[in-house]
């Protein structure tokens, strides 16, 4: 696979709301705020509104280009919780850093079509939809009359039965090739045509799994849009080492710099600087893969 044969004009840049574009010609940061009080990584759970600013403030300064806020746990096994629970958590987040940092580009994790509209009414720039469009029927179309960038996952199940769907009858990227081709038609239908593919790693995928996959990122270049990768304190990262997230964050900075290195054009993460400081070594002194 070395031609681009995706239905998208091939783009490293994302158009926002407001005229903003967010330009992913280089590697960029991602900082996770999770609005739940049962986030795999305690040290990412924001805990009330001024919480929130002082964390926000400071991955802002720390070099993070979008800040991404999600108000339903998605770890392994998490518990489900209602829209409304879901709209209670993340809405007056989205409010409280437009208002006070008008220019940063805020992204909402949700997987529902309901929320992502009152969150980009909110204020939001970005729709990071795990679940592709497969836990509620009405994403994709609502990202469509958005209008608004959307970031594709690649998932199998939910976050409660993941872990059970860990078995591909066939070659693992190729699967996910296909996923995104079938995704990507349907969302361009949509008039989506600002994406950013997300492999999902962890998400139905055991550890091994997911380290064969970021040996492979480059094979995802062949559809010619920017791909996130999202490993920060993960188990691929803490597992293979006998640790816990708490203390995965050397581990986390090594697999970044191998997506860097393999192409990645966003890293979402929880350690803002480290990973800012990542991409500057990265970037300077070797030759990252292009997509």
């Amino acid at each position: 696979m070395k031609t681009q044969d995706t239905c998208f004009s091939p783009t490293q840049t994302l158009r926002c709301p407001g005229g903003r574009v967010l330009d992913l010609r280089r590697p960029r940061v991602m900082g996770i705020l999770n609005l739940t009080p049962d986030s795999f990584y305690e040290g990412s759970r924001v805990a009330a509104a001024d919480d929130l600013l002082r964390r926000a403030d400071q991955m802002l300064r720390d070099g993070a280009a979008v800040l991404d806020l999600g108000g339903y746990s998605t770890r392994p096994g998490a518990g489900h919780i209602s829209a409304d629970e879901e709209k209670r958590r993340l809405l007056p987040a989205v409010e409280a850093l437009r208002r006070e940092f008008p220019a940063a580009f805020l992204s909402v994790d949700t997987f529902r079509g309901a929320v992502a509209a009152e969150a980009v009414a909110a204020g939001a720039d970005i729709l990071n939809d795990i679940s592709g469009g497969t836990l509620d029927a009405d994403m994709l179309p609502t990202a469509g009359r958005l209008g608004v960038p959307y970031i594709l996952m690649h998932l199998r199940g939910t976050p409660q039965t993941m872990t059970q769907h860990t078995h591909y009858e066939h070659d693992l990227v190729l699967e996910l090739v296909r996923y995104f081709r079938e995704k990507l038609t349907a969302l361009r239908r949509l008039g989506v045509t600002d994406v950013v593919l997300d492999p999902g790693f962890g998400f139905a995928k055991t550890p091994a799994q997911s380290h064969e996959l970021l040996r492979r990122l480059p094979e995802l270049h062949v559809l010619g849009l920017p791909v996130l990768a999202g490993l920060s304190r993960k188990s691929m990262v803490y597992k293979p080492l006998g640790l816990t997230p708490d203390a995965a964050l050397a581990g986390t900075i090594s697999l970044n710099a191998l997506a860097v290195l393999n192409g990645a054009r966003l890293l979402r993460v929880h350690d803002v600087a480290e990973a800012v400081q990542t991409i500057q070594l990265v970037s300077n002194t070797y030759s990252p893969i292009s997509p």
